[in-house]
Formats: structure tokens, C-alpha cells, sequence
């Protein structure tokens, strides 16, 4: 019988006449060498585009190095853990590498963290110092009690832009990051790092499925994902590397923005930056500007691109959606009005967090195929997937459903603070989704366990309800849950929350959309109630919240005494 550990994705390894490699050999250096060798290479290229304003590579580098000397002289070790607490922004990349040049850990967080949270992850990451912007000083010193925090470096949303001000206005109690740069020298401490042990990012996640947990990610474990992605597949184009660009519409501080800024870095790209990733104005304004070689995107991002009021006028070569299932009426909407296919990729923060990348796009953009492939795509080099059964943990056989389980060598070293924890034993995570294998090697995604619906036992996948929601012509986004079913104990009934298109707000009823629903679904799958919305919850990630729909509804629930 074929196993999972024939690696059947294999054969798929190849872009027309081009073999992309199956294994990849892996250096063992410090993550942050990434970046000098991107100066050393290319540097009078431009490292970043912002608010349109430019840095060279050599630049960037010069900044790196003054601000791991400031940081070094405020006491920074090897070992300690920095906050940055920014939005997409230059300082965030300077704050990066300067972080690892000083041997220390950066924990990226998101700017939208409230109080309680970020306390939360000060007080279990150990962090001394937090790298801000200065309007959110009041909430630090709100937060920082019962932590270890005692030195704040402040800056600004104008610096690093085209209105930034000579005057560096400092405030008490805090250190101004424009001027700890200006006051040292680019002499960044010479620290050795163990790249297989050392941690270079520790990123909480979990938020929004309980208490956030933080991801141990080692240089090596991070560098091997930055090879095993875009070098890997550009392999057979290296004239690219060096002179294209990216337009990155993910947030930094979001595992999967890091992942792909620090690619861009590697690659010695031009990266357009995108300061709020709902800003679809400024996304498609650089795009007809400049027409980037690569978009990065999230599903909803894309399906905002779709609108009939967005104008598009001039498409990036290669467009790549992640953090989320990409809906296939969605993709094959929005690809008729750009005239590009869509290419998807998958992974977790636990996992590097880049496991699978669908190069089927790709091989049509070069026109080395005719059409392409759906779902996440191919296992990237070295990376072993096997799915599973959830409970017997027995694989299933090929084009089957069960979870998802990955081992490679960008899997996290384990959740802080213990190495190894999180794992199973040999090294294998699980990613509580649930998949499956095509004949082709290519992997599909079903849905999220906890999002699964049980209906008097039957198995609903929310997922595949929202693709049929998504192919009613008037609907425009949706979501599906599964609540408690007060009539039947243990069971669930499920509700889908719909926002339909502008032009047809108060024209379509949710009588309509159940029997539509009837028509496309099996009887048991069908709705029980539909809820119209202007909008739909999203994480800081700009992904569907449906825990939020969920513990909403609940709520109701109790409230009126039904469960």
C-alpha cells in the first residue's frame, strides 16, 4: 500500500521543462546574515518602498548595525527577548535584524493587542525592552506593571516617511529610536549565535483559540523556510533575484508578513509596504503604479480586489494568498478580473511557518501549463505530511480526509519554554486541520476541527458550506458555524452569516439563500438560519473570525435560557 512517506508530491516537482530540487542543503548561520549579504550584493538597490520613501540595502543595513550597537549599550544580551510593538513600517525591519545581531530574540506583536494581552505576553516572554510607537506609550506604561519592561524605545508613524521631521522630540522615561541610531556607530556587537539552538523569533499565537502560546523559532529553523520557499521555486529564473519587486499587504507583525518580508530580504526584492492592510485604495494605487512582481495577499484582501468599483490596470506576474482557504469561486472571480491565477500556500506559526506552496500558478504564468491546480499545494522541499485519522491517529489512504500532521526542518523548536513541547513524538506536529492528497501530491484543506460541524453525528465541513455561499451571485462574503442544538444534546445546527454585494442589500431574503443551500448541499448541511451583516469579523490578519461568530452566539444563547 503507498504511504505518506513515499513523498508521492514529488513527481510534481517541476515547472515545464525545469526540476525544482527535492532536497535542499541548509547553512548553519545566523538568520541576520541574510540581510548583509543582500547589502554586500545589491547595494544601491531599494530594500523597501514606504509611503514613497526609499532605502538603499546598504542603508538599511548602516541603520541595522547602529541601532544593535544602542541596543547592546542598554544592556541588550544574548538570550534576552525584545517587544516590537509596531505596524508595518521600516522601523519594524530595523528593529528586526538589529534584534538578532545583538544575540537576543524578537517577539513581533500585534499593534491592536489590548492591555491585559500584551502584559500577558511581557510577562511570559521576560522582555526588558519594547520598541514603540509613541502614541501607544500610555498603554505600555499601562501594561507594564508585574513585568520585567524598563526600557521603551519610542518612535514615530512619520519617521522613516516623506514628512519625517529633523526634530526628534523625546520624552522622559524613554529612549527615541531615530536618535539612539544617530548617536552610535555601525558597530553592531559581535555575539556568537548557535543557529540550530538559538532562538531568533518567539511569536505568540493562539489568540484567537485560547490563550496565546509562544513559538520558539531557531535561525536555522527560520532560514531553512526562507530556502525551501521562494529560492526554491524561482530556482529556474535566478535573473529575477536582485531586480523584482514585491508588494507585501500582510502585516509584519503577522507570522506569515515576517516569513515573507525576510524572503523579500534574501532575495534582495524591492518591498512595497503596506501601513494598514484593509487600505485596498493604497494596494491597488501601488499596484497600477508600479506593477510588482509579486502580490502577497490574505483571501479577504483578494476578495475586496474584486469589487466591481476597484480598477485594476496593470497585474503583478505571480499573486500568492495565504493564512486562510482560499474559496475556489472566489479565486476563480477574482482571477477572470485580473487575469492572473492565484497561486495558495499554507502553513502555521508552529511550522515556520511555510509547509506547502501550489506552483501550479506559476507554471501557467511561464506558460508552462494551460491551466492549474486547486488547494494549498505541494509539501515545499524536506517536508514530510502525513494525514491522519484524528482519533486512531492511523494514516488514511490517499485523497481521504483526516488531520494534517508535518515534520521538517522549520517546524518550532517548541512553545516557550520548554524545547520539544507542542510536538509529537519524532518531531511531528499536529495542525488540528483537516486535509487531503490528490493523486498529483497536491493537498487540500477541508477545514479546521474546531470548526467542523456535528450534526447528529454527520460530519459538515464549514468550509465547503462557504464555498456554495460564495457561488450565489449576490453574496459577497460569508461564514458558517455550528452552534448547540438545544433540541438535540451533543448535536449542533448551523448558521451562516452572509454580507451581500452593495447593489443587492435588502433584495435577497434568507429564504432564498436556504433553498439555494438545498439545492447545493446535502439535507443535513443545509443552514438552519441565516444572518445578513454589513461586515464580517476579521483577525488582525484580516482573516474570517468564527470563533468570534461562535462565542456571539452562544452568548445569545444563554442569555435567552436555550442552552
Amino acid at each position: 500500500m503507498a504511504s505518506y512517506a513515499d513523498k508521492p508530491w514529488l513527481k510534481s516537482y517541476k515547472l515545464g521543462p525545469f526540476k525544482l530540487k527535492t532536497t535542499i542543503e541548509y547553512p548553519n548561520k545566523p538568520l541576520f546574515t541574510i540581510l548583509d549579504e543582500a547589502a554586500e550584493k545589491f547595494p544601491t538597490k531599494d530594500a523597501y518602498h514606504y509611503l514613497g520613501k526609499r532605502m538603499k540595502y546598504r542603508e538599511l543595513k548602516l541603520q541595522v548595525d547602529k541601532l544593535a550597537n544602542a541596543l547592546a549599550k542598554l544592556g541588550t544580551k544574548k538570550g534576552n527577548t525584545i517587544m516590537v510593538f509596531l505596524p508595518t513600517c521600516p522601523q519594524f525591519i530595523i528593529s528586526d535584524f538589529a534584534i538578532l545581531k545583538t544575540g537576543a530574540t524578537l517577539v513581533p506583536c500585534s499593534p491592536l493587542l489590548k492591555a491585559p494581552e500584551l502584559r500577558h505576553q511581557a510577562q511570559e516572554s521576560g522582555a526588558e525592552t519594547i520598541i514603540c510607537l509613541d502614541n501607544h506609550l500610555d498603554l505600555i506604561n499601562s501594561a507594564k506593571n508585574d513585568t520585567r519592561l524598563k526600557n521603551i524605545i519610542i518612535t514615530a508613524y512619520e519617521d522613516y516617511s516623506p514628512v519625517e521631521s529633523d526634530e526628534i522630540k523625546e520624552i522622559p522615561g524613554t529612549y527615541h529610536f531615530r536618535k539612539l541610531i544617530a548617536d552610535h556607530e555601525a558597530k553592531p556587537p559581535e555575539v556568537p549565535i548557535d543557529p540550530s539552538e538559538d532562538l531568533a523569533i518567539l511569536a505568540f499565537t493562539g489568540g484567537s483559540t485560547g490563550v496565546p502560546k509562544g513559538v520558539m523559532i531557531t535561525h536555522y529553523q527560520r532560514l531553512s523556510n526562507i530556502l525551501q520557499g521562494l529560492p526554491w521555486m524561482m530556482a529556474p529564473f535566478p535573473n529575477y533575484q536582485g531586480t523584482a519587486s514585491c508588494l507585501l499587504a500582510v502585516p509584519l507583525f503577522h507570522a506569515y508578513g515576517h516569513y515573507l518580508l525576510q524572503s523579500s530580504i534574501y532575495w534582495g526584492l524591492r518591498t512595497f509596504l503596506i501601513p494598514d492592510p484593509r487600505d485596498t485604495q493604497m494596494i491597488v494605487q501601488l499596484m497600477n503604479e508600479y506593477r510588482p512582481f509579486l502580490l502577497f495577499m490574505v483571501p479577504t484582501q483578494l476578495l475586496k480586489l474584486g469589487q466591481p468599483e476597484i480598477t485594476l490596470k496593470r497585474m503583478p506576474v505571480l499573486v500568492m494568498s495565504g493564512t486562510a482557504p482560499l474559496p475556489a469561486e472566489v479565486a476563480q472571480r477574482i482571477e477572470q478580473k485580473i487575469r492572473m491565477p492565484i497561486s495558495e500556500g499554507y502553513g502555521l506559526t508552529e511550522t515556520g511557518p511555510a509547509t506547502h506552496i501550489n506552483i501550479s500558478a506559476f507554471a501557467k504564468v511561464t506558460r508552462f501549463a494551460t491551466s492549474t491546480k486547486l488547494g494549498i499545494g505541494l509539501p515545499i522541499p524536506d517536508t514530510e505530511v502525513i494525514v491522519v485519522d484524528p482519533l486512531s491517529e492511523k494514516e488514511v489512504p490517499f485523497g481521504e480526509v483526516g488531520e494534517m500532521w508535518i515534520r521538517g526542518p522549520q517546524v518550532m523548536k517548541g512553545y516557550w519554554p520548554e524545547p520539544g513541547s507542542g510536538l509529537e513524538q519524532g518531531g511531528w506536529l499536529r495542525t488540528g486541520d483537516l486535509g487531503k492528497m490528490d493523486e498529483d501530491g497536491y493537498f487540500h484543506v477541508v477545514d479546521r476541527i474546531k470548526d467542523m460541524i456535528n450534526i447528529s453525528g454527520m460530519k459538515v465541513y464549514s468550509i465547503e458550506i462557504d464555498e456554495v455561499l460564495f457561488k450565489h451571485p449576490a453574496i459577497e462574503g460569508a461564514a458558517t458555524i455550528g452552534i448547540p442544538d438545544p433540541e438535540r444534546p451533543g448535536s449542533e445546527r448551523i448558521k451562516a452569516f452572509v454580507k451581500l454585494r452593495d447593489d443587492l442589500r435588502g433584495k435577497v431574503d434568507d429564504h432564498e439563500i436556504i433553498e439555494y443551500c438545498r439545492q447545493n448541499l446535502a439535507p443535513y448541511a443545509v443552514p438552519k438560519s441565516i444572518e445578513f451583516r454589513d461586515s464580517l469579523p476579521l483577525t488582525v490578519a484580516e482573516k474570517l473570525f468564527k470563533r468570534a461568530l461562535r462565542e456571539e452566539e452562544i452568548k445569545k444563547m444563554k442569555e435567552k435560557g436555550e442552552i
